[in-house]
């Protein structure tokens, strides 16, 4: 499934009839199981339907953070970043790619 930033919205658990979906390096995860992280009031509720990529990486939870971009990340984000990814691999389902 491909989808684009505004369809990923969607996935946000406003609707508790659709899955949990959260973004990280453009490959879309479903985090449903973890809905008590990604559901509103949840550590990491900001998070949902979006790309989180570059606040995972400051280890941020702030709006302006929340972004697919990745310019000018140190290699210790970078390094952060990965180590997200390695989290998120082990624990979601991959359901699709943000484009």
């Amino acid at each position: 499934m491909e989808l684009t930033a505004e369809q990923l919205k969607q996935f946000d658990y406003s609707d508790l009839s659709k899955p949990i979906y959260v973004a990280l390096k453009g490959r879309i995860f479903d985090v449903t199981t973890g809905k008590s992280f990604y559901s509103p009031g949840g550590t990491y509720c900001v998070f949902a339907g979006k790309d989180a990529s570059l606040a995972l990486a400051k280890m941020s939870k702030n709006e302006e953070d929340i972004s697919p971009f990745l310019d000018g990340l140190s290699e210790k984000e970078m390094g952060v970043l990965n180590g997200w990814e390695n989290s998120f691999q082990a624990k979601y389902p991959v359901v699709g790619r943000v484009f």
